[in-house]
């Protein structure tokens, strides 16, 4: 079981699952959201995944398919959900409180890392975001 919660504590999660993958995403709107070089989130399954005091949680629809969720008292990133893509959300990792391990981990949109920033691991990196 995979545990979390917010800086304040009033969001908690519990998630029943694995963290299958780690995607540490450049871009400029997950630098903004979450204040650093990058987002670090995996893709989980909605249904595996519980809230307690989820009145807490804000979406803010940052792009014509994408919202990104977070506490509405400390401002903590909880996950991201593309509209069309039913079923899944990205958890942000940084909120996670349990211990967990995944060897599964990536760069991607590197095309547009901050210029002040340099990736300087052996895990492979993607210009864009796969599919895309």
């Amino acid at each position: 079981m995979i545990r979390g919660s917010c800086l304040c504590g009033k969001v908690k999660y519990e998630y029943d699952g694995e963290i299958e993958e780690i995607a540490m995403c450049h871009c400029s709107q997950c630098r903004k959201a979450q204040g650093g070089a990058f987002g670090t989130n995996s893709p989980v399954k909605t249904a595996l995944l519980k809230f307690t005091g989820s009145e807490n949680i804000r979406e803010f629809k940052s792009s014509p398919n994408k919202v990104r969720a977070f506490c509405q008292n400390c401002g903590s990133p909880l996950y991201s959900a593309l509209e069309d893509l039913a079923g899944v959300c990205r958890l942000r990792l940084g909120t996670v409180d349990t211990e967990f391990t995944c060897d599964n981990k990536y760069h991607i949109c590197v095309a547009s890392k901050a210029p002040w920033q340099t990736i300087d691991d052996e895990f492979p990196q993607f210009s864009h975001k796969p599919g895309t």
